[in-house]
């Protein structure tokens, strides 16, 4: 069992291009996500942080309950005074079902629509690993 859990979303579109949906943080890419709150399943988490992140409500996107992604890590945080914890990150798919919907960041420097031409290189803590998956996902599921 994990001392942290943290889920969001995998979010893509298909106009006017295969893309997926990424948040800029000052040094590094990230998936729109947040940590678990105390009575809320993994979905809830996943639905409100990308709701507090992008704007993006749950009637909005399409989930595919079919795919789940799960990654253990370590970090070190202030306010574990550097203690090392594991951590889980849970990451579920949707697709956008309005491709051109406004995007409302609240939480961080700003957003960007990657293309999809795997390989990608974009974050090697988190990032590629989920998207080696989605990539594996979609070739078993001809989706992408």
């Amino acid at each position: 069992m994990s001392d942290i859990q943290s889920c969001g979303f995998f979010v893509y579109r298909d106009e006017p291009r295969l893309s997926f949906l990424l948040m800029q943080h000052p040094t590094r890419w990230d998936l729109p996500k947040g940590h678990v709150d105390i009575g809320e399943t993994e979905l809830q988490c996943a639905l409100r942080e990308l709701r507090e992140e992008t704007g993006i409500l749950e009637s909005q996107i399409e989930v595919d309950l079919h795919f789940r992604y799960d990654h253990d890590y370590t970090v070190s945080l202030a306010k574990y005074r550097f203690q090392p914890k594991l951590k889980t990150l849970t990451i579920f798919l949707a697709k956008l079902r309005e491709p051109f919907l406004d995007i409302n960041v609240t939480e961080h420097a700003g957003f960007q629509w990657f293309d999809w031409q795997p390989p990608h290189d974009i974050q090697a803590r988190t990032i590629n690993s989920v998207l080696g998956a989605v990539k594996e996902y979609w070739e078993s599921s001809r989706v992408g």
